[in-house]
């Protein structure tokens, strides 16, 4: 019985049946490791705007939560929103992902970049010295006011807004001063109006909020900014937000906000996309001064096209691998999973296959003996048959050594056996007569 056995697992057949069987698995297993994508890398670089800025604080609590997912953020200083931009678009920079203000990004932005969500209103705020008389941005036009840095996000959406109502360097004096170097400036009285764009939390905002000398423009036209200008949102800042006990501001106050999105170049790493999903959840889901607790992140407001990924997470939350595994248990799993998918589809017709590729192989041989021995059967059968019983005897002693030779598996000893039985009804058909 075990040399049965043993000459089962030794036999050709089996061998050739297995080997094939594991070359078309090898064979799919090798396919599917193509579609698999690299596992993501540890260490990333992201763009922060100025040193000190509001995006450098945000962009070290995002530091400190990939640091907890093994992913070590590299901080990088710019001089704003358009160095930002033009980091992000090129590949050699390293640069992977930044925090981009709305309105600053232009069409040709979008080639390389994805946007994943907007994190966060900032509103236009708009201080000018107490006295003047400013309820539009068009009063403004001949003053002495302070726009941001050239290259600065606040910059290039002051500008913007400026040139709608008329304004512009040819008629009125707009200065470059960084957003604190304006602000003591104005407190001095050396400029009549500052535009600073900023989350209200900011320490910049609260600041000019409670200086005495100073008032904040209150955007009567917001609605028509919100239709001129899509990336902008009316908004209103309740009375009493910044302090309820002294009641500031004494009123409620419109004002028009672009978002701050987060902006990565469109060969992240999708699972990267994922991880820093999360992270903006946990960071601007609160709810703050100008938005309810859940609001953000979100898909609205921003410039640039919306990341297919990130659109799916903020619709139906993390997958089930992120939502109850740590980042690099899910990105191992997530991988295994598209390598089992076609090995298993490749794996269970093999499967099926294999033992009847198997049988084949092995009754193949009997059957081929049979078809010798039924031609036999037929030539003898035959009126007038020219065959004699010394030939016929000859080849079905052939017949009989040949099957003898077969090497057959126990499961397939009763196809042999029958087959030995008929060569011997043959026999005793030829040797009747002569007995």
């Amino acid at each position: 019985m075990a040399r049965l056995i043993w000459s089962r697992w030794t036999s050709l057949d089996f061998w050739v049946t297995f080997l094939g069987a594991a070359a078309l698995i090898a064979g799919a297993f090798w396919v599917a490791s193509h579609f698999i994508t690299p596992a993501p890398p540890r260490r990333i670089t992201m763009t922060v705007g100025p040193e000190g800025g509001a995006y450098e604080s945000l962009a070290k609590d995002m530091q400190a939560a990939l640091a907890q997912s093994g992913i070590t953020l590299v901080l990088r200083t710019t001089q704003g929103a358009k160095e930002d931009l033009r980091l992000l678009n090129d590949p050699a920079s390293g640069v992977m992902l930044a925090v981009v203000q709305g309105g600053v990004a232009a069409e040709a932005d979008g080639e390389n970049l994805m946007s994943l969500a907007a994190l966060y209103r900032e509103p236009v705020w708009v201080f000018y010295r107490q006295g003047l008389k400013v309820d539009r941005l068009s009063v403004l036009k001949g003053r002495a006011l302070s726009i941001g840095p050239h290259g600065s996000g606040v910059r290039v959406l002051s500008e913007q807004l400026l040139k709608a109502n008329g304004i512009d360097e040819g008629n009125t004096r707009l200065a470059d001063w960084s957003s604190t170097d304006a602000a003591q400036k104005l407190i001095d009285k050396k400029l009549d109006a500052i535009m600073v764009v900023g989350a209200p939390e900011s320490n910049l905002v609260n600041k000019l909020m409670r200086e005495p000398g100073l008032r904040l423009l209150d955007f009567a036209q917001a609605e028509a900014y919100s239709r001129q200008f899509p990336f902008l949102a009316r908004i209103v800042l309740p009375m009493g937000s910044f302090d309820l006990a002294r009641n500031m501001p004494d009123h409620d106050v419109t004002l028009v906000a672009p978002t701050a999105n987060l902006v990565v170049r469109d060969d992240i790493h999708p699972a990267l996309v994922s991880l820093l999903m999360d992270v903006a959840t946990d960071l601007s889901s609160d709810a703050s001064m100008l938005h309810h607790e859940g609001e953000f992140p979100s898909p609205k407001g921003v410039d640039i096209p919306l990341s297919v990924d990130a659109e799916r997470y903020m619709k139906n939350g993390p997958s089930f691998m992120n939502r109850y595994l740590p980042f690099w248990l899910a990105v191992w799993a997530d991988r295994l999973l598209v390598m089992l998918i076609p090995l298993v589809a490749v794996l269970l017709p093999v499967m099926r296959l294999a033992p009847s590729v198997y049988a084949w192989r092995i009754k193949s041989r009997i059957y081929s003996w049979y078809g010798r021995l039924k031609q036999l059967e037929y030539e003898l059968d035959l009126e007038g048959s020219q065959l004699d019983k010394g030939q016929a005897l000859g080849r079905l002693d052939e017949i009989e050594h040949g099957v003898s030779h077969i090497r057959t598996p126990l499961a397939f000893s009763e196809n042999l056996y029958n087959l030995r039985a008929h060569i011997e009804l043959v026999r005793s058909k030829l040797n009747k007569p002569a007995q």
